[in-house]
């Protein structure tokens, strides 16, 4: 582990058979991390891909230490491999990326910008910026605009989030210390909304970008996780004190 620090981030990419992606991934954000004035470290979670990944991982580390490769065996889900990998460090800044390409690196030192001058979370958001989603198929965009609808019913009134399931943001550790997620499933972010200690956010625009090689690990299951989610967050919302929030 790093030893913390009052300025230290860690950026956790999840990967799953990602070997055509993670050495450019890992590329622009080093180069995009070397602008930021604080210490950071890139940890890459593997969960024990078939096609090479954590060896082209392993091979990127011995000339950039700061890129660390964990690997998970006979485990899967992108929460839960999220979490492992915050687990892993005492960075008190923490962060997530996808390893496909699909969110833009060179975002990071405005994300981890937004949290040091105050925010507690700082987004990169899919839903500020006009025609952000365009190389999308009209289906797919569908399905993430009723699933963004779907989370209101769960959202905290008083955090107004456009981007409710972005995969890509940086956070204060202090605001999920002790908390406990569930390991299935895409929408990390979500459940951090309603159960972290979350006063302030803020949103920063991107154009969500074409995967260019490998394949989505979203699926049929991806919108059951989700569902089973939603529940679970409504259940704990029915229940919660009046004065939690």
């Amino acid at each position: 582990m790093t030893t913390g620090a009052v300025d230290s981030f860690a950026l956790v990419i999840p990967t799953l058979n990602e070997a055509g992606n993670i050495a450019a991934v890992l590329d622009r954000s080093v180069a995009a991390l070397s602008e930021a004035q604080l210490q950071w470290e890139i940890l890459v979670v593997d969960d024990d891909s078939t096609d090479g990944t954590a060896d082209r991982v392993r091979q990127y580390a011995q000339a950039e230490p700061r890129v660390r490769l964990l690997v998970r065996r006979g485990q899967r889900g992108l929460a839960g491999a999220i979490t492992f990998g915050w687990s892993q460090t005492n960075a008190n800044l923490l962060g997530v990326m996808d390893a496909d390409l699909q969110h833009p690196p060179e975002l990071l030192p405005a994300l981890i910008g937004q949290v040091h001058d105050g925010s507690d979370i700082a987004i990169a958001s899919r839903y500020i910026q006009p025609h952000s989603m365009d190389a999308w198929n009209p289906l797919r965009r569908l399905i993430s605009r009723v699933g963004v609808l779907a989370s209101r019913a769960v959202q905290r009134p008083t955090l107004k989030v456009k981007d409710p399931l972005s995969g890509f943001f940086v956070l204060k550790r202090d605001c999920i210390e002790g908390l406990h997620f569930q390991e299935s499933g895409f929408k990390l972010l979500l459940e951090i909304l309603a159960k972290g200690n979350i006063k302030s956010v803020s949103e920063i625009p991107f154009t969500f970008s074409v995967r260019q090689h490998g394949k989505s690990k979203a699926g049929a299951m991806t919108a059951v996780y989700y569902a089973s989610l939603l529940y679970k967050l409504f259940r704990d919302l029915i229940f919660r004190p009046r004065n939690a929030d």
